[in-house]
């Protein structure tokens, strides 16, 4: 009796162990996938499946939602999307570039015709033209490629796949399953995804959402890691192969964005925004044919045409006004070499510069205008270089001072620092507090400094630069 009463207290105790090891969430998952399971059998007896596209999209679930081939599906697919843009913006952008400095030349030949100030021409071509044409020629092929592709992806019904797989991670982080969908929003535009956050009806996780997005690269960061990748991270690779590694090095931002917006999340659903993640069951809708040409052109108008009229709107004010400050002089420095000077030991420490902190002040109205700014101020007539040969304008960088680690750590910066101005003002409008748009400008620049301080440090302690 004494035998038996003590293997059955340790069978108890064993299934107890056991018990307490399966969480509310396996069971959770387990009980709707047997409803699924029950319900598919039943409608298997009623009705015939072998050639319904509810069949075919059921197969293709299998693989796209799969635990093996699932993430490796969204990574190909994701390089697969980097690769097209970066290879079909190139000639592109060279024919935009070569077609303003054409204009520019006849212009510059009108003031001087006219006998406009050289003030006023500054002002109005090395300025306000120059600063234009660089975000048009810059940001306008990648965007009329990435929208579009994108666009067919989602109304293809994969988006819903992405946010099915991203889901455990997100739940394992506090957050909910819903914020990749507003994650793969922020690709496209910071701004636009914080009003997509409206899609998550929990308050707490929806401001987990807000406070992260961030951390995901914008369209108008996309030229700043697409120029410097192509600049100093695939020296030695040309052509397809130098593309190839662009892509290669794209996608590792990405997922070093990925993980940033996990680990805050999960840091913040542990202390400021504690609590529980609320569940969802998300029915995937079957794979549909996407309508190829209403697709691209309702991209094109609505994304991509919107975004580079905003940029172009923040990017004009900021183009006169920056070649204002590196034109205008107190004693023999202009204030922008003031500014810079200020700034250049807080930037040295982080492997950058105080050029290239001052150009992520000015452009806080709009990422899209970093690069131009830091090219301004480093020309020391303050104007614009002409951007028909990159090997010129990598040429200006060295001339600075630029290593590797210069280039990678404003990759940095720029993939985890503060949003934009448009996306600050969402950000009140949606919260409608003070505290949590300051905390949404805090948390990503602390971060943004911290990683590009240790990123500096240790490739110095090591000597490799």
């Amino acid at each position: 009796m004494v035998s038996q009463s003590v293997l059955n207290h340790s069978s108890l105790k064993e299934i107890l162990a056991e018990v307490k090891e399966v969480s509310n969430e396996d069971i959770r998952d387990e009980i709707v996938s047997d409803i699924y399971a029950k319900s598919k059998s039943l409608c298997k007896k009623v009705v015939s499946q072998q050639h319904t596209a509810l069949y075919r999209s059921d197969k293709l679930d299998e693989i796209f939602t799969s635990r093996i081939w699932g993430f490796p599906i969204m990574l190909l697919m994701l390089g697969t999307i980097f690769y097209i843009t970066i290879a079909g913006a190139n000639i592109p952008s060279d024919m935009l570039a070569s077609l303003f400095g054409y204009l520019e030349s006849k212009l510059t030949y009108l003031f001087e015709a006219i006998h406009a100030p050289e003030w006023l021409h500054g002002v109005l071509v090395l300025g306000l033209f120059r600063g234009t044409g660089w975000v048009i020629s810059v940001m306008l092929p990648p965007m009329a490629i990435f929208f579009p592709i994108f666009a067919l992806l989602e109304n293809y019904g994969y988006l819903p796949r992405v946010a099915f797989n991203m889901d455990r991670l997100f739940k394992r982080a506090g957050g909910h399953g819903k914020q990749s969908l507003t994650m793969a929003m922020g690709f496209g535009c910071n701004a636009a995804a914080i009003l997509s956050t409206r899609i998550i009806e929990s308050p707490r996780e929806r401001m987990l959402a807000i406070l992260t997005n961030n951390f995901v690269p914008c369209n108008g960061r996309w030229p700043t890691l697409i120029l410097l990748a192509s600049l100093f991270m695939v020296t030695g690779f040309t052509g397809a192969a130098g593309t190839f590694m662009t892509a290669a090095i794209l996608i590792g931002f990405v997922l070093l964005g990925v993980v940033v917006t996990l680990t805050v999340s999960w840091a913040l659903s542990k202390t400021a925004l504690k609590g529980v993640p609320t569940h969802y069951t998300l029915e995937l809708p079957p794979f549909r044919r996407p309508k190829f040409w209403n697709t691209i052109l309702r991209a094109s108008i609505d994304k991509a045409w919107n975004v580079l009229k905003r940029a172009v709107i923040v990017a004009a004010p900021a183009s006169i006004m920056t070649w204002i400050f590196a034109n205008i002089y107190i004693g023999n420095t202009s204030i922008l070499m003031h500014f810079v000077n200020f700034l250049d030991p807080f930037g040295q420490a982080l492997g950058m510069d105080g050029f290239i902190m001052a150009a992520f002040i000015l452009g806080l109205p709009a990422n899209e205008i970093v690069i131009p700014i830091l090219i301004m101020a480093y020309l020391s007539q303050g104007a614009m270089l002409e951007i028909e040969d990159l090997s010129k304008l990598k040429q200006v960088f060295i001339d600075q001072g630029w290593t590797w680690l210069t280039a990678l750590n404003m990759m940095l910066f720029s993939l985890l620092h503060f949003p934009c101005g448009t996306t600050l003002v969402n950000i009140y409008k949606e919260t409608k507090s003070p505290k949590w748009t300051f905390m949404s400008f805090l948390i990503p620049t602390a971060i943004a400094i911290g990683v590009t301080w240790l990123t500096a440090t240790i490739v110095r302690a090591f000597g490799w630069v």
